[in-house]
């Protein structure tokens, strides 16, 4: 049995982070979870909330005493641009004793990602999901209000991840033994299409759903209304229009990893059923 270590988690409060801070406590580990707010954070019980910005790297010292491992995101501040303090916050993470350390890859290169590469003295395991099952909730609304979803390409192809998977990796990597320098692409069990994602929440929910396929140029308007930067849509554009093979390929990851299946869409749909109406 793995020994009780004590974790930080950094982008505690984020959709991956919560799943990383579940998954260790689960596994029986301490968990120390960084926000820039404590007083509007809420954790299960037992985890030990601590403030502190990574876009300041000199005040995470006290964050960092007794920690083995560290959980990093590559965004920070309230503007969630990317880090250049990632040489610093590796610095103080070794003289501090942190031997393992993942970060949760941002999409790209990022000057954060790359600092934890090119680290020294700790194993550090990139996590690279591909779409996250719970993007789905961008469909609530539609759902809810209309009996639809509204998307294009909707024969694109994706091995979405339940994002509790992601945090399972992440806990073994950040307390076992054989991950480091490792990169680890992580992906459901399954292909799934955009039909066949609204069939399963439709089968889970007992809703009649239509599934309406939009083309590029009214994607682009709803898009643009919703308020999406640029960069985004240009990225929802790719993602969407041509998704790399990597984002519609089974890895086999969390298996391998964990020792356990990955997760299914009609499970997660399942937790998440209320949500979007479904049967009470």
């Amino acid at each position: 049995m793995t020994q009780t270590q004590k974790i930080l988690v950094t982008g505690a409060t984020g959709t991956v982070g919560r799943q990383v801070v579940a998954e260790l406590l689960e596994r029986g580990h301490e968990v120390r979870a960084l926000t820039r707010d404590a007083g509007k954070a809420s954790f299960p019980p037992g985890v030990e909330v601590v403030e502190g910005d990574l876009t300041e790297p000199e005040g995470l010292t006290p964050a960092l005493d007794g920690v083995t491992g560290l959980h990093l995101i590559t965004f920070g501040g309230a503007a969630f641009s990317p880090l250049d303090t990632g040489p610093r916050i590796l610095e103080l993470a070794r003289s501090a004793g942190v031997r393992r350390v993942t970060v949760l890859h941002g999409g790209g290169p990022t000057p954060l990602e790359d600092a934890v590469r090119a680290a020294d003295g700790v194993d550090w395991t990139v996590l690279m999901p591909v779409e996250f099952m719970a993007n789905a909730l961008e469909w609530v609304d539609g759902i809810v209000t209309a009996g639809e979803v509204r998307e294009p390409f909707t024969d694109r192809l994706s091995a979405m991840v339940h994002e509790g998977d992601i945090g399972a990796v992440a806990a073994v990597a950040l307390t076992e033994e054989g991950h480091g320098g490792q990169e680890y692409v992580i992906t459901g069990p399954d292909v799934l299409t955009v039909g066949d994602k609204v069939k399963t929440i439709a089968t889970a929910t007992g809703r009649e759903i239509t599934l309406v396929e939009l083309t590029e140029e009214e994607a682009l308007a709803q898009w643009r209304a919703a308020g999406l930067p640029e960069d985004v849509i240009g990225f929802l554009l790719m993602a969407y229009g041509d998704t790399p093979e990597v984002g519609r390929t089974v890895s086999g990851t969390v298996e391998k990893v964990t020792g356990r299946p990955a997760r299914t869409f009609a499970g997660w749909v399942a937790e998440h059923a209320h949500v979007f109406g479904g049967r009470s």
